[in-house]
C-alpha cells in the first residue's frame, strides 16, 4: 500500500513501525457547535482509511480527540450562561449523533484536552527545561527558531512563515512566529494550576500530549484537513520532536477542501451548511458517499445537484443488494450455466478494488469497482441462480461496502401481516385473471409506499426511498 506523505510530498510504501500494527491519530472537532460538511470530510475519509487498513489485516489503534477547552467554547458558555463543560458535553453528544448517522465507527480512544492536563504540563515543563520554551507573564511560548526543522511539513522557509505571522500586542513573545503552549488565566475562565501560575493549554500542545499518552513518542499516521498543515501540525511536530527527541509521525495525510456551489464555504458568504442541515433534507448516507466519490486529496464541490446524484447512485447500490436478497430466497436448486464466470468476475472486481485502494486510498476508483461489481451482479441475476453463487456475490459485495462504510443503513425489510396478505391476494387475483382487482391492490400498496415488481421468480417488493 502506498500513501502520499505530506512531509515528503511523495507516495511512499506504507511500512508501520511494528509489523501488523498501526498507530493512527486524527484531529477531532472543537466541540462548541454542530459539525459542518467541511468537518465531515476528514471524519469520513479517515474512517475509511482505518477500515481499509483493518481489511488488509492490520491491527489499528485509532485515536481522535475532542478539544473541550478553547476560546470558542468559553465565548459560547458566556453567551448562554452555562459552563464550558456543559457546552462541550452537549456538542460531543451532537457530534456522536452525526457521526453515527454517517456510519462512522467510534475511535478506539476519544480523549479530551481537559483529561490530559498532567501530560500537557509535563511536556511544557520539559520544553522549558530544555530551552525550547519560555515563560512570559504566566504564559509559556515555544521558540520556533530553536527548532531547525520548523516549516518542513508546510515546505516553507522559516523567514517566509515569520513574515506572514501576526503578533498580538498583549503577547510578550520573543519572535512573531513563537506560539503559545500554556495560556495565563484570564478572570472568569476555566484554569488549572501550573509552575507558571493558573492557566490552560494552548491548542497545539493538546494533540502532542494525547499522542504521547495514548500512542507513544512516534506514531505511524497522523491525518486531518489541509487547513491544519500550518500552523497546527507544523507546531505539533516542533514541540513533540523537541520534547521527545525522536521522529513524531511517519506518514502525514491531509484531505482537500470542500467548496459550496464552486465557492469557498463561509458564514459570511451565506453558504455554510452543517451536517445536520443537509442530513435532514437528504439523509446522512448521501453525505458519506459525496465525501468518498472523489480522491481525498482533491477538492470537492457541494451543491444540490451533487447531493441528489449521490443519493441516486446509492439507490442503485441498494437496489442491487435487495435484488440479491430476493434471488437468494428464490434460488435454483442446482448450479446454473455461467456461475464459474460469475465468480471470476466477482474476484476480478475485488482485486481491482484492492489495487486502487492500495494506491493512496483511491476511494473514487474503489467506488467505480463496486459499481462494476453491481452491474455484473445485476446481469447475472436476470435468471434463477444457485444459492451458493448468489451468496458468494453478496458476501463480496458486502465486503467492499463495509470497507467504504456504505449501505450501513440497510436493514432486513419486513412486511406486516396485512401487507403480506394483500400481496398474496393480488397474486391470487392474477392467477384468476382478475386484473382489475390486482391493479387496485398494487395501487393500494403503492399508496402505502410499497412498490411491487413482477419477475419470473415471483413478486419482488421494495419501499419508496
Amino acid at each position: 500500500m502506498k500513501l502520499l506523505n505530506t512531509l515528503t510530498r511523495r507516495k511512499e510504501e506504507f511500512v508501520p513501525l511494528e509489523a501488523g500494527k498501526v498507530k493512527m491519530y486524527a484531529c477531532g472537532p472543537t466541540v462548541y457547535n454542530f459539525i459542518h460538511i467541511g468537518n465531515a470530510r476528514p471524519i469520513c475519509v479517515f474512517d475509511t482509511l482505518r477500515r481499509y487498513l483493518e481489511y488488509r489485516g492490520y491491527d489499528v489503534t485509532f485515536v481522535q480527540n475532542f478539544t473541550d477547552i478553547d476560546d470558542k467554547l468559553i465565548k459560547k458558555a458566556n453567551e448562554e450562561g452555562i459552563t464550558v463543560k456543559e457546552v462541550a458535553e452537549r456538542y460531543i453528544g451532537e457530534y456522536l449523533t452525526d457521526t453515527e448517522g454517517l456510519g462512522i465507527r467510534p475511535a478506539n480512544i476519544h480523549p479530551k484536552a481537559t483529561e490530559n492536563i498532567d501530560t500537557i504540563l509535563d511536556m511544557v515543563k520539559a520544553l522549558v527545561d530544555k530551552g525550547y520554551a519560555y515563560d512570559r507573564e504566566g504564559s509559556v511560548y515555544f521558540r520556533t527558531r530553536k527548532f531547525p526543522g520548523y516549516g518542513k511539513l508546510s515546505h516553507q522557509p522559516l523567514d517566509e512563515l515569520e513574515a506572514g505571522a501576526r503578533i498580538d500586542v498583549s503577547e510578550a513573545k520573543e519572535e512573531p512566529l513563537d506560539f503559545v503552549l500554556w495560556k495565563a488565566a484570564k478572570p472568569g475562565e476555566p484554569s488549572w494550576p501550573s509552575p507558571w501560575g493558573e492557566g490552560r493549554p494552548g491548542w497545539h500542545i493538546e494533540c502532542s500530549a494525547m499522542n504521547l499518552r495514548h500512542l507513544g513518542k512516534t506514531i505511524d499516521i497522523h491525518c486531518g484537513g489541509q487547513d491544519l498543515i500550518f500552523p497546527h501540525h507544523e507546531n505539533e511536530i516542533a514541540q513533540s520532536e523537541c520534547c521527545n527527541g525522536t521522529e513524531y509521525v511517519r506518514y502525514w495525510l491531509h484531505n482537500g477542501y470542500i467548496n459550496v456551489d464552486n465557492r469557498k464555504m463561509s458564514k459570511s458568504e451565506g453558504n455554510f451548511f452543517t451536517v445536520r442541515d443537509v442530513a435532514e433534507k437528504f439523509g446522512y448516507e448521501p453525505i458519506k458517499f459525496m465525501m468518498l466519490q472523489a480522491h481525498y486529496r482533491n477538492p470537492i464541490n457541494y451543491s444540490l445537484e451533487v447531493i441528489e446524484q449521490c443519493k441516486a447512485a446509492l439507490e442503485r447500490l441498494h437496489t442491487c443488494r435487495d435484488n440479491l436478497d430476493f434471488q437468494m430466497k428464490n434460488a435454483a436448486s442446482e448450479p446454473t450455466e455461467g456461475e464459474a464466470a460469475f465468480r471470476e468476475m466477482v474476484d476480478q472486481q475485488v482485486a481491482k478494488f484492492i489495487e486502487v485502494m492500495d494506491d493512496d486510498l483511491n476511494t473514487a476508483d474503489g467506488i467505480a469497482a463496486l459499481f462494476d461489481l453491481a452491474r455484473g451482479i445485476n446481469t447475472f441475476t436476470t435468471q434463477p441462480r444457485s444459492k451458493e453463487a448468489l451468496e458468494y456475490g453478496a458476501a463480496k459485495f458486502d465486503e467492499l461496502c463495509n470497507v467504504l462504510g456504505l449501505l450501513y443503513n440497510r436493514k432486513g425489510q419486513t412486511l406486516d401481516s396485512e401487507i403480506e396478505a394483500l400481496i398474496e391476494k393480488r397474486q391470487q387475483a392474477r392467477k384468476e385473471k382478475n386484473f382489475k382487482l390486482a391493479d387496485e391492490i398494487r395501487d393500494q400498496l403503492a399508496a402505502q409506499g410499497i412498490l411491487l415488481k413482477d419477475t419470473p421468480q415471483g413478486v419482488q417488493w421494495s419501499r419508496k426511498s
